[in-house]
């Protein structure tokens, strides 16, 4: 039986979801159904995607008992009322990133999981490409010794894009794209919290920190740097120092192709898209989608490889870096 998914968005993230989706078997996954706030929106969605269902509200969708898992795409401000939606309808559910806008909103969204039996995801597509894979086979081998120093980092010109600059919608380089940088460092240190955060940066008049550089002590005196920045293209790599020998990441590490580990690098190619993508890689996201289906198959609630307790720590270690920072948002008020 194909895993029947259904989107909540028929944005850019949803449309590039679905094309990542047509490159894995047909009769494995499936969309079915698609949901905007605007039905003329859905319906043009589904038409372009050959999809069957459109809805004009996510309610609609959460009420469609032909839907095995939900997609939410829309904008992380909204991550908590639609989510909650979702798993109080007892629908699977994987979240893009970031979860939520704090850590408060994410033990609310996974109680909410939990009470109502549902698995339950964050989007966090980096973890599950085959790099990724491979980077925790090397460092649970000891390939690299032990890891020492984690750089990464994730700069991009987005100040002309009104969800990345605009504090109403989630603005801020730190939640859009530096979680990319930090999760990874979570991945590599086992998901340790850190004993240690210093972060500065800067905001724009919004309020939204436009570039930060974050630095996080371990125990045993490891360490990791990143820096995301809204205003710059940054090198976009990231490497993992270890007392054995070094792994690189080229540019692009959050939907990495290639890595160099000791100075021999192998190539990971991605599956062509049958149609043009919004963003880098994004066939990429059928990693995290074939993930959904396997612990959907086994019963799973959450995925080992990036589970709720990832999520939470993420949330946790970015709460921090923003007060550092001095970014507060509508939701960190009550």
């Amino acid at each position: 039986m194909a895993t029947r998914w259904g989107l909540c968005s028929a944005g850019k993230i949803s449309h590039d979801f679905t094309v990542a989706l047509k490159t894995l078997p047909p009769e494995d996954h499936q969309v079915v159904a698609v949901a905007a706030r605007n039905l003329e929106d859905a319906q043009e969605f589904a038409s372009k995607h050959g999809i069957s269902r459109a809805y004009g509200s996510y309610e609609e969708l959460a009420r469609d008992p032909n839907i095995d898992v939900v997609y939410v795409g829309v904008i992380h401000p909204y991550h908590l009322s639609t989510c909650l939606l979702f798993t109080k309808a007892k629908k699977n559910v994987l979240c893009e990133k970031p979860l939520a806008m704090n850590a408060k909103e994410v033990k609310e969204i996974l109680a909410s999981a939990k009470m109502n039996n549902v698995f339950f995801m964050e989007a966090v597509w980096t973890r599950f490409f085959p790099i990724s894979v491979e980077i925790r086979r090397l460092l649970a081998q000891g390939e690299v010794g032990e890891v020492k120093m984690v750089r990464a980092e994730f700069g991009s010109e987005q100040m002309h894009i009104p969800r990345s600059v605009q504090k109403e919608l989630g603005g801020g380089a730190l939640l859009d794209i530096g979680i990319y940088c930090l999760q990874l460092i979570c991945m590599v240190y086992n998901g340790e919290k850190p004993e240690r955060i210093q972060a500065t940066g800067f905001c724009l008049e919004t309020g939204v920190d436009e570039t930060v550089v974050v630095t996080l002590k371990f125990s045993n005196n490891r360490l990791a740097v990143f820096t995301c920045s809204l205003r710059v293209q940054l090198p976009n790599d990231a490497i993992i120092v270890g007392t054995k020998g070094i792994i690189k990441i080229p540019a692009h590490m959050w939907c990495p192709t290639s890595m160099v580990v000791n100075g021999k690098e192998t190539q990971y190619p991605l599956p062509e898209p049958s149609l043009p993508l919004n963003f880098t890689n994004s066939t990429g996201l059928r990693y995290e989608a074939e993930e959904v289906r396997q612990c959907l198959l086994k019963g799973l609630k959450e995925s080992s490889v990036m589970s709720h307790a990832d999520s939470l720590r993420l949330a946790e270690v970015e709460d921090e870096i923003r007060r550092q920072v001095g970014v507060v948002y509508s939701q960190d008020c009550h």
